[in-house]
């Protein structure tokens, strides 16, 4: 998990790809995850998959207490599964570091109960409602290879598609 980590976005086909299990906590990994909090601090973003930095294992960071304009509260899991859900919200405005210049409502879960570890290995089971609850469910889907605009409309997904294609054509201006 050396080397320089940078953000992956849509199309390349590496974010569509399910991740493998994390096998060792490690001083590694502990590394990785330090280093994903600072690009996720930079983007600035709340939420970051390994995936999105290129390391298909399962594993993500977050921080959702940061947003608010509080201090930094970064939050690590470790093999994350959602187990439970409940009810339905509207992610209003939903975007991703992976899918620049790109925002959709979405439709997500309001409850939901996670199972993983945390950065140390350490079990964990808690439930998350909310803003909480849609940010796990946005990263947790990037590490089984799904991108938030897999659950808009066909048709903003398309006009999306043809955008992006677009900006990669042409020429960047500087």
């Amino acid at each position: 998990m050396n080397g320089k980590l940078h953000i992956r976005t849509y199309p390349d086909p590496f974010l569509k790809k399910p991740t493998a299990p994390v096998e060792n906590v490690d001083g590694a990994l502990q590394d990785t995850i330090e280093r994903m909090g600072t690009i996720m601090y930079e983007a600035p973003g709340v939420g970051l998959a390994a995936i999105q930095v290129g390391i298909g294992r399962s594993f993500l960071v977050y921080d959702v207490v940061h947003s608010s304009g509080e201090g930094r509260q970064l939050e690590a899991l470790v093999n994350p599964r959602i187990v439970e859900m409940e009810g339905t919200v509207i992610s209003e405005q939903e975007g991703c570091l992976s899918v620049p210049d790109f925002r959709s409502d979405v439709k997500r879960a309001q409850w939901i109960l996670v199972e993983g570890f945390d950065r140390h290995g350490e079990p964990l089971c808690f439930e998350a409602d909310g803003f909480k609850a849609v940010v796990l469910q946005h990263e947790i889907d990037h590490l089984n290879g799904r991108l938030f605009i897999d659950r808009i409309s066909s048709l903003k997904r398309q006009i999306y598609k043809r955008k992006r294609r677009k900006q990669l054509r042409s020429p960047s201006d500087g």
